[in-house]
């Protein structure tokens, strides 16, 4: 463990993605929480804008790395040397970016299009990867106060947390367990999930939903084969594809699963015993009641929740 991680107030920049500005606010909720709560410090960004990620990614490589350079040059002015994140995507476009600045052809072409310098220290990691590497499980388990014990779980990675490993440098790329570690710290039970890292589908939801309905259908059939109380996930767009898509994916294969797909932040925050209002477990669609009321805190307090998945 690196000694510094557990001096009070050690500070990150931090770029919470568009998604935990609005569709993910539950996730950007419970990541601040449980930060707070194991002594890391998140400084916000003052004006952070897209890193481009998808879209302006696909379109112009230097354009999306111009966007990513921006926020990177908000950090460095704010004199912290490494940016957290919680949305994978977002990560492997700053990744992406870091990696292509050290050509130098590709730099002035970023330069000219951020008009402003480039940052000269800058680091990315994922906040999952930093609660790994830096608190570690072991770390994690001494601070729960109410185990998570009952709950069977499936951990999904999605197919960016750990790709492409040349530049990501965490964890597996083909076999993920960071997760699931955690998750066994909390006190639950994880079970062997081989899609672990299979695609939901993504963004093509926007362009052909029966593509994130086949794919995301797959991955929700064999969780609930496997027995799991629940799916847990750290990316935004794998959480919507499976939990506010859930009903599109059951009308595609005909089947009636219920669900609930959890961020793994959610999870620690009540193993922690954090106030709920603090972890947006309100704002998931398809009701976590029956998953948490394995853990003998299934109150219906959370909110009233559309059990078949949403109206979509």
């Amino acid at each position: 463990m690196n000694a510094q991680f557990n001096q009070p107030g050690r500070a990150f920049s931090y770029y919470p993605g568009c998604t935990g500005a609005s569709t993910s606010r539950e996730y950007d909720l419970s990541t601040r929480a449980v930060c707070e709560h194991l002594g890391l410090k998140l400084v916000d960004l003052p004006d952070w804008n897209c890193c481009g990620s998808t879209p302006a990614h696909t379109v112009d490589h230097a354009l999306s790395a111009a966007l990513c350079s921006r926020n990177f040059a908000q950090a460095e002015e704010l004199g912290l040397e490494t940016m957290l994140t919680p949305c994978p995507s977002c990560l492997k476009n700053m990744h992406n970016c870091l990696e292509r600045l050290k050509e130098p052809e590709f730099a002035a072409r970023v330069r000219e299009l951020a008009r402003r310098p480039l940052a000269k220290n800058q680091a990315v990691k994922s906040v999952l990867q930093v609660f790994y590497e830096d608190i570690t499980p072991a770390g994690i388990a001494r601070r729960v106060k109410k185990p998570l014990k009952g709950l069977r779980l499936v951990a999904y990675y999605g197919c960016l947390m750990n790709r492409p490993g040349r530049f990501m440098h965490f964890d597996d790329e083909e076999n993920p367990v960071s997760m699931d570690r955690i998750l066994e710290a909390l006190g639950a039970e994880t079970l062997p999930y081989p899609l672990k890292n299979e695609c939901c589908g993504g963004a093509a939801g926007i362009a052909d939903n029966k593509v994130v309905a086949r794919l995301s259908g797959k991955l929700l059939q064999l969780a609930d084969a496997l027995g799991a109380d629940a799916m847990v996930t750290a990316c935004p767009l794998c959480q919507m594809n499976l939990d506010l898509r859930q009903r599109q994916a059951n009308r595609f294969y005909g089947t009636s699963i219920t669900m609930p797909v959890f961020y793994f932040t959610q999870l620690m925050g009540l193993a922690f015993g954090l106030p709920r209002k603090k972890l947006g477990l309100g704002k998931l669609i398809v009701s976590p009641k029956s998953a948490l009321a394995k853990t003998g805190r299934g109150q219906p307090d959370i909110m009233a929740h559309n059990l078949d998945g949403g109206a979509l």
